[in-house]
């Protein structure tokens, strides 16, 4: 089927100063649409901007780099920032502002990368800060680290492929010829369209023994050599050795990371000197306020953040009795101060995005770096052959001097020169015009035989050059011996830690809190009251809503675990010491707003416990009875809900929390009764489990009722009584007498 021709739309301004067809909608499929408007942007992003390619730079860091090298910056002093970024717009159409943050980021002042590339003077903030920010840019000043001589090394010998820049008016390399595999050493973010890459930095001496052991044998265990991510702001890294095998396999994974920190026990104050590369000071105060607001963490008296020009800061004023090294395991947990690290090794190959492991990096950085070694030695061997070209002609003129003067000298027309020097000496036109341009003064036999001298070094230099371009292995010997300089002149100690996860620290810590006597009230609207006994002795009546009464009243400790079970088949978990201690005179917390239960959901039965042992037992209409492992309502982590407390397909008639076997009596609609001890019902450590069948039941007629049996609640009790279940139960007579059971 031909696709529908779109009607053309052109619009020009008629008179009366409107345009011609301004309104008009043009329909065109949503796919086109994103095809021609959308896709350029998105590949534009992805290629031009936010993903980092082999050199270990996106554009906008090789622009300020190499702005900074054509002018003169690898040595000499310091020039203002603002004169950098200026002339950095000749090939960054960026503003001015951009293009500085991003030159602030590659700074020794910001702190961010392990490996700075711009030495500078002046304020320009700090990475570990958010609210620190750095100078304007005419204030401050820069210059090229010393390892940038290792970014341009051999730039000038065609060693990369060079691009017009976005006017034409000059031109900038596609990548910079690192020698030591860059994409590795310093971290790099980005976020493009429907991809984003996160590359953690490794130490610099760490990755070039590592690439030399990958030169020599690709099938290396790399973490023998590069033992884990190395971070400028130092910390500690708990070592997984499982989870780095991973992310060097597969260019994704997480490695977790604390900060440092010391005891002061003179001033019983906690100081934080280095924190996860992921956080800031400001976030971690942030959340240890709120933990401390919210009554989670009571240790802390006062933080505050006391970084100065000697490095970042983070004090904690502790309460007396405090023990540091618990509090930083709860903060560790709770807080920024233990973070994780996202990798995501995902790199620009030939202008493609891919997400490589460290081996597969190394292979493209080694591939890349083999391809510059190659175009050196071969623009070296080229200037050489010429070099020896010209020699040669110039041996020749050794043999007659005084020929070549007379040849110079009877020529009567300068353009004849060189064509006569070409027929007298046998040479050709480049030989003969490097002879014409020789100086008066260096027509002497001693000169021209010191330049005829080099013929036979250069012959040398010139064979060696091609056995190296013919032999990979050469190749790879001149790439090792610059890494192993690099480590020489650059290589320093790691600065971030790895420690080894305990598993005291893996098992999470209980708060401490403290332990005395409470007695705790639930109402049947869902109120909650724990009040002390010293409180409630000096109390009067209860306060309730109106209609309201006390469902349980139950003595605990303030330690006690508390489950309130609700009528939607729910149980939510809480503890007594999340609760204020309380006076009879006060309503006490509604439980579904505490708790935050589901709109319309009420409890229905609470239970305490300190240590998870027992049962919970279940009556339900049908006649049937669950008894489930109190332990099954035992959480590792701090849930706070959970769903399938119990069997909801049939109404729920009976629950009570069961410390040990007992006997419970049960009725029917149709003034039945049955006494049934639960030692005779199986327990089940599934929540919602049905239960078991302990009452028969006719058509029509439902388990209304239980309570717990008690002798002399109804007389001849051996009629209800039964050595198997399921039992129908006995009648309720009218002589029996003693307590009934009250629906």
């Amino acid at each position: 089927m031909a696709k529908k021709k779109e009607p053309k739309v052109n619009h020009r301004t008629v008179p009366g100063g409107h345009i011609e067809n301004a309104g008009l909608v043009v329909q065109q499929p949503i796919v086109d649409t994103l095809r021609q408007n959308y896709m350029p942007y998105a590949m534009s992003v992805i290629i031009s901007r936010a993903i980092p390619e082999i050199d270990g730079f996106k554009p906008s860091h090789r622009k300020i780099l190499y702005t900074m090298y054509r002018m003169g910056l690898l040595s000499g002093g310091k020039i203002k920032s603002a004169n950098v970024v200026g002339q950095t717009m000749r090939l960054n159409p960026h503003g001015d502002a951009a293009i500085y943050e991003t030159m602030v980021r590659l700074s020794r002042g910001y702190g961010a990368l392990i490996v700075p590339y711009v030495d500078s003077k002046g304020n320009f903030g700090k990475a570990y800060s958010r609210d620190m920010a750095y100078a304007a840019s005419r204030y401050t000043e820069v210059k090229l680290e010393k390892i940038c001589t290792q970014l341009f090394a051999d730039i000038d010998k065609e060693t990369v492929d060079f691009v017009d820049n976005y006017d034409n008016t000059m031109q900038e390399p596609t990548l910079l010829p690192v020698t030591f595999p860059s994409i590795l050493v310093n971290s790099n973010t980005g976020i493009a369209v429907g991809m984003a890459s996160n590359i953690a930095s490794f130490n610099l001496a760490e990755v070039c023994e590592t690439a030399i052991a990958w030169l020599k044998d690709p099938g290396c265990r790399i973490l023998d050599t590069l033992k884990a991510p190395d971070f400028a702001g130092g910390g500690q890294l708990v070592y997984n050795e499982e989870e780095l095998e991973k992310i060097y396999r597969t260019g994704r994974g997480s490695v977790r990371v604390r900060a440092v920190w010391s005891y002061d026990k003179a001033g019983n104050c906690i100081d934080v000197t280095q924190i996860p590369p992921t956080t800031t000071v400001e976030a971690i105060m942030d959340k240890v306020v709120e933990l401390v607001k919210s009554g989670k963490v009571r240790e802390i008296a006062d933080i505050r953040d006391e970084t100065d020009l000697s490095g970042l800061k983070l004090t904690m004023d502790l309460k007396r009795g405090t023990d540091p090294d618990k509090l930083m395991q709860r903060l560790f947990r709770s807080t920024p101060l233990e973070d994780s690290f996202s990798c995501n090794f995902n790199v620009l190959i030939g202008g493609t995005p891919r997400v490589l492991g460290v081996g597969e990096l190394l292979e493209e950085w080694s591939a890349f770096r083999r391809e510059c070694v190659r175009r050196g030695i071969y623009y070296d061997l080229q200037k050489k052959k010429e070099k020896l070209h010209l020699l040669k002609g110039l041996k020749k003129i050794l043999l007659d001097i005084d020929k070549a003067v007379r040849i110079v000298r009877e020529t009567e027309e300068e353009r004849e020169v060189v064509p006569n020097l070409m027929i007298g000496f046998g040479i050709d036109q480049t030989q003969a015009e490097f002879v014409a341009e020789i100086r008066l003064r260096h027509l002497n036999r001693e000169y021209i035989l010191k330049r005829t001298e080099e013929i036979d070094a250069l012959g040398r230099e010139i064979e060696e050059m091609e056995s190296i371009l013919q032999s990979p292995k050469k190749v790879d010997a001149i790439i090792i011996s610059q890494l192993k300089q690099v480590i020489r002149e650059f290589g320093e100690p790691r600065r971030t830690q790895l420690v080894y996860a305990s598993e005291e620290e893996n098992v999470e810590e209980e708060e401490e809190v403290p332990s005395y006597p409470v007695r705790l009230f639930f109402t049947a609207e869902g109120y909650f009251k724990k009040i002390t006994p010293q409180s409630l002795r000096m109390s009067g009546e209860h306060k309730l809503k109106e209609g309201d009464h006390i469902l349980q009243e139950v003595d605990a400790l303030n330690s006690s675990e508390l489950l309130f079970f609700t009528d939607k088949a729910q149980v939510y978990k809480s503890r007594c010491s999340e609760f204020d201690d309380t006076k009879a005179s006060v309503l006490g917390d509604y439980l579904p707003t505490k708790l935050g239960m589901d709109p319309g959901e009420l409890p229905i039965y609470m239970a305490v416990t300190n240590d998870y042992k027992g049962w919970m037992l279940f009556a339900f209409e049908n006649g049937k009875a669950a008894k489930v492992e109190l332990s099954s309502y035992e959480t590792k982590t701090r849930r706070r809900k959970l769903m399938g407390a119990y069997y909801a397909k049939s109404p729920l008639v009976y629950i009570s929390c069961l410390p040990e076997d007992g006997e419970y009596l049960f009725a029917t609609s149709a003034s039945r009764m049955l006494i049934v001890n639960t030692a005779m019902v199986p327990a089940k450590t599934t929540r919602d489990t049905m239960g078991v069948q302990v009452m028969t039941l006719k058509k029509g007629v439902r388990m209304i009722s239980g309570k717990p049996w008690q002798e002399g609640m109804i007389e001849n009790s051996h009629r209800l009584r039964t050595k198997n279940l399921p039992a129908a139960g006995a009648l309720v007579r009218d002589t029996d007498s003693g307590e009934q059971l009250t629906l």
